[in-house]
């Protein structure tokens, strides 16, 4: 493992398809599409990667769509379960760009966010940026176009507060740990994608998918660029889903861990046309 302040910069930004997970979340989601659209760079396009949301959360994105000038793609499955491997690989297979940022749709993003992703975008690297958490009680009044983030964080409405500031300064270090990995915050070159089959499809039920990708892209020969200070997201604490999967997900996990697997059991490639 090695510690660097110092950013690679690729010669030219990315394209970058900025991709968003939801189930069930009108209001979340929608306080996170009010925080794409005050991106200061915008993404080449941005998918909705849907598990398979009512009537009101389709209605929400068909309203989003008139609102942005890049193209907003609602990519929904029927929901069968916790099954946001399937919908992410789908968003995957459609996409345009060359490098892929991912973000939960409980998630509401700096207006950096998207700008940051392309800066810190380097070949043989994935990142990792970090998240703090609003209080669930609070959550209805958070708007970060009108809140004041220090004054949420010393007020002790938003928890792990550190990690709400975007600071003059960046910390990245490049190591393959799995700690700290987490789904909602991840920027991800597509052909790195493609190479290790996308998310696993055998992960239903929460829990280990984003870890399973993860040591997938290192078995790759791809490090973690895990960065502080940049691409900051302001997570919309809810109830917990169900761990009711979470310990033969696990059990997945240590056989990729043990065999070293580069590819998902089935990922993009078993979605691919013959």
């Amino acid at each position: 493992m090695s510690t660097s302040t110092t950013i690679h910069l690729p010669s030219k930004p990315p394209r970058v398809t900025l991709v968003v997970s939801t189930f069930n979340a009108p209001e979340a989601l929608e306080k996170v599409l009010a925080g794409v659209l005050r991106q200061s760079a915008a993404p080449l396009e941005l998918l909705v990667a849907d598990d398979g949301s009512g009537q009101s959360s389709i209605d929400l994105v068909n309203v989003w769509k008139t609102r942005f000038a890049i193209p907003l793609t609602h990519i929904w499955q029927t929901h069968e379960g916790f099954r946001k491997t399937h919908v992410l690989n789908r968003a995957i297979i459609q996409a345009k760009g060359d490098y892929l940022v991912f973000l939960d749709g409980d998630c509401v993003p700096h207006p950096e966010f998207v700008a940051d992703h392309m800066a810190l975008a380097e070949p043989g690297h994935w990142v990792q940026a970090r998240r703090c958490f609003v209080k669930e009680q609070y959550v209805p009044n958070f708007d970060l176009s009108r809140v004041s983030v220090a004054g949420w964080v010393f007020g002790r409405r938003i928890e792990q507060g550190l990690k709400a500031f975007r600071t003059p300064w960046q910390s990245v270090r490049f190591d393959k740990d799995l700690r700290g990995v987490i789904g909602c915050n991840l920027g991800i070159w597509k052909e790195d994608l493609v190479a290790v089959n996308g998310y696993d499809e055998s992960f239903t039920g929460w829990g280990r998918e984003d870890s399973d990708l993860a040591a997938r892209l290192f078995h790759l020969g791809r490090s973690r660029k895990f960065v502080r200070g940049r691409a900051v997201v302001f997570h919309l604490n809810h109830p917990a889903a169900s761990r009711a999967q979470l310990e033969s997900n696990q059990a997945r996990l240590d056989e990729t861990l043990a065999t070293k697997r580069v590819r998902a059991v089935r990922g993009i490639q078993e979605r691919m046309p013959t």
